[in-house]
């Protein structure tokens, strides 16, 4: 397991979603090293939209079929419910 002792919250998720990845067989690849042929089903990080970089992409098959974002969570107070 991962020290997350000097970790940030959104860190300690992306850790936690790389496991998860994994455990279902998906080959987690950095943008800088794209390899669409290392395996049937990929996930990329910081992959660039159109928009702006998307903390992952998952591809089958060369095609996209996910974005995540890990966002920072906020606590829902009186003055900030919708």
């Amino acid at each position: 397991m991962t020290q997350t002792n000097n970790l940030t919250p959104e860190q300690i998720v992306c850790d936690r979603i790389d496991q998860e990845q994994r455990h279902a067989g998906v080959v987690i690849l950095d943008n800088k090293k794209l390899d669409f042929s290392a395996t049937l089903g990929i996930a990329i990080k910081e992959y660039q939209t159109e928009v702006t970089p998307a903390d992952y992409v998952s591809f089958v098959d060369r095609k996209p079929v996910r974005i995540i974002e890990v966002k920072k969570r906020v606590r829902r107070t009186k003055s900030n419910r919708c």
